[in-house]
């Protein structure tokens, strides 16, 4: 299967939306080390680090970063999509 429509020019997907989630709390400032990544606190000890990749190698360059730093690693899941009105769409 192409991805490319009866147009002639190639569809490039939207990126993927991941959502990393790394023990202790980071502060909001790091989003820029992170390529603007939202980085929210949680009440358990824990930062939700979430938004787009672009592809895996991205994804595997954004571990990297967390393992440099040292950060435990507590779970790496796709995020559910953003639909209007601000529910979420199950990507399953």
């Amino acid at each position: 299967m192409s991805n490319v429509p009866p147009g002639g020019i190639p569809r490039v997907p939207d990126p993927e939306r991941y959502e990393i989630r790394v023990t202790g709390h980071l502060a909001i400032r790091w989003a820029t080390f992170f390529d603007g990544m939202t980085l929210t606190p949680q009440d358990d000890g824990t930062t939700v680090i979430h938004g787009p990749v672009v592809d895996q190698s991205a994804l595997h360059g954004l571990l990297r970063k967390l393992s440099d730093l040292g950060l435990p690693l507590v779970s790496v899941k796709p995020a559910a999509e953003e639909v209007p009105g601000g529910r979420t769409a199950d990507r399953s």
